[in-house]
């Protein structure tokens, strides 16, 4: 999941530097060389001042879209009638 976090953070970072980015959202150039790298996920409350710069939602960049095996197969069971 890092990954697609780090291939979601570059292409939103687009031709800006990682210095004016950086800044922009309030966090150092390591942190955000840090996430583009796949290195570490940003806390929650960088997750949100990461979404806001982009106005993108947090889930849209730090939530994969599909939804899990296991949480269709959750829900399937969440479904069934107990007898």
């Amino acid at each position: 999941m890092k990954e697609l976090i780090a291939k979601r953070l570059i292409q939103l970072r687009g031709e800006a530097s990682r210095e004016v980015t950086a800044k922009a959202i309030g966090i150092s150039i390591s942190a955000l060389q840090m996430y583009e790298n796949a290195q570490r996920v940003p806390k929650d409350e960088i997750k949100v001042k990461v979404a806001a710069h982009f106005k993108q939602s947090v889930q849209s960049i730090f939530f994969d879209q599909e939804p899990h095996e296991t949480c269709f197969l959750d829900e399937q069971s969440a479904t069934k009638e107990v007898v």
